[in-house]
């Protein structure tokens, strides 16, 4: 493998790290709201979180790169902020792979919460705790195993992910060209043994997350 896989590798784990953690602290309060609320809303935001899992990356990836895009209302917001424009940089990258992955991070989560069930909270409450009280020592703590497989299935997907980082970031070698990119551009140039190496890797990695979380589950249950 050339010093550009390489590359393209570490800045794969380093995106589908930085995901994760935003995914795991921007979705815990959204599959929350989920698995308690009964509000009218609640049909529309879990339509929308969703939506990734049917939408086409490239669809999805085309809307945000509009979005943030220098005529786009995301992107007069950040060039006001002085942080200039999204697409074609990491930051580009991490935003649409918080996106993309959402649904893998916070359908995990809203089933580990509605699992837990009322009772527990309740008694919770009779002993006076508040609500984030009972959030932090009861409901974080039973959620353990949901959270777990959200992290994983997060990390997972961001690392395979190829037509959102293609519309937002493009293929900038050491920039914005992550390990899917790099084995397109091996193919491309017909350079299958190398393609090999790194698709092969990427087959590894997958069966491994699976087999994990199967593994784990079969061990739950009774």
């Amino acid at each position: 493998m050339s010093p550009e896989d390489f590359t393209a590798i570490a800045l794969t784990a380093k995106l589908a790290a930085f995901s994760t953690v935003l995914l795991l602290i921007l979705g815990t309060p959204v599959a929350w709201w989920l698995a308690r609320s009964r509000s009218r809303l609640r049909s529309v935001v879990g339509a929308l979180v969703t939506l990734p899992l049917v939408l086409p990356p490239a669809v999805l990836g085309f809307y945000l790169l509009v979005l943030m895009g220098p005529q786009g209302p995301v992107g007069h917001f950040t060039q006001a902020l002085g942080l200039g424009l999204l697409p074609f940089s990491f930051a580009g990258l991490v935003v649409g792979s918080v996106i993309y992955s959402m649904p893998f991070v916070i359908q995990p989560l809203q089933q580990a919460f509605s699992a837990i069930g009322k009772q527990p909270l309740e008694a919770a409450a009779t002993l006076r705790a508040s609500p984030w009280d009972a959030f932090v020592s009861i409901a974080l703590p039973l959620a353990r195993p949901g959270f777990l497989t959200a992290a994983v299935l997060g990390f997972a997907h961001t690392v395979g992910e190829f037509g959102v980082v293609l519309m937002i970031g493009g293929n900038i070698p050491g920039k914005t060209q992550v390990l899917s990119m790099a084995i397109y551009n091996h193919v491309e140039a017909l350079e299958y043994a190398n393609a090999h190496w790194l698709a092969g890797g990427m087959l590894v990695f997958s069966f491994a997350v699976l087999l994990l979380l199967y593994s784990r589950g079969w061990r739950r249950q009774p």
